[in-house]
C-alpha cells in the first residue's frame, strides 16, 4: 500500500497577455507612488521657500528685514 508519489505544486495555465497587462499594473502602481512623494517633497520645499521671503507686489519681505523691524520695535517701545 504505498503511494505514488504527487507532482508537486501544480499551477493553472496562464496566458503571456494576463502576465503582462499584471505587470504593466504593478508598474503603474510604482511609477504612482513615486509621483506621489515627489509631490509632497516639492510641497515641503515651496514651503520653506514661502517662509524664508515673502512678496507682496514689489514690496519683498525676508527674515532679515521682520528681524530689523523686531529691534526698531523694541527700541521705540524701550524710550517710553
Amino acid at each position: 500500500m504505498r503511494r505514488r508519489p504527487s507532482r508537486g505544486l501544480e499551477l493553472p495555465s496562464v496566458r503571456v497577455p494576463a502576465v503582462a497587462s499584471g505587470a504593466f499594473a504593478i508598474g503603474a502602481l510604482a511609477v504612482g507612488a513615486l509621483a506621489i512623494g515627489a509631490l509632497a517633497i516639492g510641497r515641503l520645499a515651496v514651503r520653506r521657500a514661502d517662509m524664508a521671503k515673502l512678496h507682496l507686489g514689489e514690496v519683498e519681505i525676508d527674515d532679515l528685514t521682520v528681524r530689523r523691524l523686531r529691534v526698531i520695535e523694541t527700541d521705540d517701545g524701550a524710550d517710553d
